[in-house]
């Protein structure tokens, strides 16, 4: 773990950081505008001022994440990654997908085009990405092989690498938050305990990288050992909190399924044998 690798990948292409700046405002822009067509379109339902503050506060840290002075500290400093990692993959993720982006996409289009949309997420390819074990895969498995084998490194040795790894923590911590705690529709979410199980996976998964890597065990990242075993603290507790975020998340929204008991309709009797018939 010795000897951190410096390159200069913070500004030699100060584009980069521009153009995500860019793409936060254009996303905001866009949601703000859908929020506004929703409440015209349907003032007694309207948008929640709520959501809009979450999804702003979700672009808000990944601002925060992605520009500098965090990311250029990033290049040099694992203390500065790990931070990274919590704000793109773990924070941004839950305020962003609390925000029930597909909900508004959905209730903006024209009727034709959100059946449309409504049937391509509940089409079989949509259902897995959707699915905890998925999500679960693609965000927390995918630490190890991060941290444990020399793609660490070889990413962060090649600028185009670290937005990679960027946009991979954003993608698979949106996943994993809509599929435990999103309000927007999923058709392949289980019931709540198999949710719960899932997410405690991860946190017990995300205890055991960062133990690992505090430890020095099978870690393959070339940082002075003590900015690894800060930046293992950092995603320790900042991990731990973040899942006891979307478990809180998940039991206050969690609305129980209303079960119809069937009603058994017994037959009112006829007139009585000799009785008058009704006139």
């Amino acid at each position: 773990m010795d000897g951190m690798h410096h390159h200069n990948g913070g500004t030699s292409l100060p584009w980069t950081s521009l153009t995500a700046l860019l793409l936060l405002l254009a996303a905001g822009s866009a949601y703000l505008l859908a929020a506004q067509h929703a409440r015209r379109r349907n003032r007694a339902r309207g948008w929640s001022t709520w959501r809009t503050t979450s999804f702003v506060t979700g672009l808000a840290l990944l601002a925060v994440g992605l520009l500098p002075p965090l990311n250029s500290t990033a290049h040099t400093d694992f203390r500065a990654h790990m931070a990274q990692h919590m704000l793109i993959g773990m924070y941004a993720p839950q305020a962003l997908v609390l925000a029930a982006p597909l909900t508004l996409l959905l209730r903006t289009l024209p009727t034709s085009t959100a059946r449309k949309v409504t049937a391509l997420l509940h089409s079989r390819p949509a259902r897995v990405p959707a699915h905890p074990a998925t999500a679960f895969a693609l965000s927390t498995g995918s630490l190890a092989a991060l941290y444990f084998t020399p793609l660490y490194n070889t990413a962060w040795g090649h600028p185009a690498g670290h937005w990679l790894i960027h946009a991979h923590f954003l993608a698979s911590g949106c996943l994993l938050a809509h599929a435990i705690a999103g309000p927007d529709p999923a058709p392949a979410r289980p019931a709540v305990r198999a949710r719960l199980v899932y997410l405690g996976a991860a946190i017990t998964a995300h205890a055991l990288i960062a133990q690992a890597m505090y430890g020095g065990f099978f870690v393959d990242i070339h940082a002075p050992i003590s900015q690894v075993q800060q930046g293992a603290e950092i995603m320790y507790y900042g991990g731990d909190i973040a899942e006891l975020l979307l478990a809180a998340t998940l039991i206050t929204t969690w609305r129980p399924e209303r079960r119809t008991k069937a009603v058994t309709m017994t037959p009112k009797p006829g007139p009585r044998a000799g009785a008058p018939a009704p006139r």
